[in-house]
């Protein structure tokens, strides 16, 4: 059983930036590609960006060359770095980690609000 606790939300203006993290426990993350997923009011959630066990980042086109993936296995720790942020980014952050070896085990946080103002 893996755990992940988000932090780093909070409110920012637009133009800003803001770094979320990610601390798991109960397993390795080594073993996990990690992601980062949003949901906005009204809206489905929708993946912001993965990186692999071995550091492959993939992001969605919305926040390519905004956001930042990256983690820090060594302390159980995975980040996003967001920068140039809009008000269309304004959502419920959730932390995300599918395990490599038997991909049906998943994971997800309790989600950190993120909102950028006009």
């Amino acid at each position: 059983q893996v755990q992940l606790v988000e932090s780093g939300g909070g409110l920012v203006q637009a133009g800003g930036s803001l770094r979320l993290s990610c601390t798991a426990s109960g397993s390795r993350l080594n073993s996990f590609k990690m992601g980062w997923y949003r949901q906005a009011p009204g809206k489905q959630r929708e993946l912001v960006a993965t990186i692999t066990a071995g550091g492959i980042t993939n992001y969605t086109d919305s926040v390519n060359g905004r956001f930042a993936i990256s983690r820090a296995d060594v302390l159980n720790m995975v980040f996003l770095q967001m920068n140039t942020l809009k008000p269309e980014d304004t959502a419920v952050y959730y932390c995300h980690a599918r395990n490599i070896f038997r991909q049906s085990r998943e994971y997800w946080g309790q989600g950190t609000q993120v909102t950028v103002s006009s």
